[in-house]
């Protein structure tokens, strides 16, 4: 039996700089299930994504795996150095392929239906991060998750390119930006030093029900204020700020390793609902 990948339709540019084809993949010919292959310019080098992957007639007879295996060499071919997939948390088995074809990893999708607007421990008040405080503060952010992604198995250029690009579409007017939280979070004596920061963008997609899902793009605890329980703190903050605005789902991504970060969201009540498989090519 030949199993072969052909074009579904035409290749057609992405507002990223890059490109984006669907695909049907065929047995002897005959369609038995389809994928896609989308590439994404991140500085000078291409990243890939493969989606949409699905086997509808002769599952468990390795048409996933020529699938993968055959978008990779697209991806290639358009000059991608890596590639990712994003997998729901509910399809156990494309997370034991992405594992077999050699993906690690890299992050985590988590989510929270929010009800009622938590209370914040006592002593404890928030402010906005003003213009004037933003730019600073935006540095060692960015910087910060330059860091996290270079972690995750980016290029130092590939994890510069993808902060800048991410920065510059949630804050294309800085502490203005509309549907952004910016907060710093202080002690009961009021000092000038935070104890550590938020930035929550409240409108950043929809959910497929059309309801608003808002995102947590960073949440820090000062260096000199960790282990004292004010990252759970802050995620309280960033659930009063989401209702505050009538958004009632909160999502956040976690890196993978990060396990006091994970077992934090779990004890608050978030669940991963994708994840997130990268390698390179």
């Amino acid at each position: 039996m030949t199993t072969t990948l052909r074009p579904e339709g035409p290749e057609t540019p992405t507002a990223a700089g890059g490109r984006t084809r669907r695909w049907r993949i065929l047995a002897n010919g005959r369609p038995v299930g389809a994928l896609r292959t989308t590439s994404t310019r991140h500085g000078s080098q291409f990243w890939g994504e493969i989606s949409e992957l699905e086997v509808f007639e002769g599952r468990g007879r390795g048409r996933g795996t020529f699938g993968a295996l055959a978008a990779e060499e697209v991806l290639r071919g358009w000059d991608c150095t890596r590639v990712d997939v994003n997998v729901p948390e509910w399809a156990p088995v494309a997370r034991s392929l992405a594992a077999t074809l050699g993906y690690t990893e890299r992050m985590r999708n988590l989510s929270k239906s929010l009800t009622t607007a938590p209370a914040l421990p006592a002593g404890v008040t928030a402010r906005p991060i003003d213009a004037a405080e933003l730019p600073a503060w935006l540095d060692r952010a960015a910087e910060g998750y330059v860091v996290s992604l270079m972690g995750s198995g980016l290029s130092e250029e590939q994890a510069r390119a993808k902060s800048l690009s991410d920065h510059r579409n949630v804050l294309p007017n800085g502490a203005d930006s509309p549907g952004v939280a910016l907060r710093r979070l202080y002690g009961a004596d009021g000092g000038r030093e935070p104890l550590g920061s938020l930035w929550v963008d409240l409108h950043l997609r929809d959910l497929p029900d059309g309801a608003p899902l808002a995102w947590v793009m960073v949440v820090e605890v000062s260096p000199a204020h960790r282990g004292r329980g004010h990252g759970r703190t802050l995620m309280l903050l960033a659930e009063r700020e989401c209702l505050a605005a009538g958004v009632r789902e909160l999502g956040l991504n976690v890196f993978s390793g990060n396990d006091v970060a994970v077992r934090l969201y779990d004890s608050l009540g978030y669940r991963v609902t994708n994840r997130c498989y990268g390698k390179a090519l």
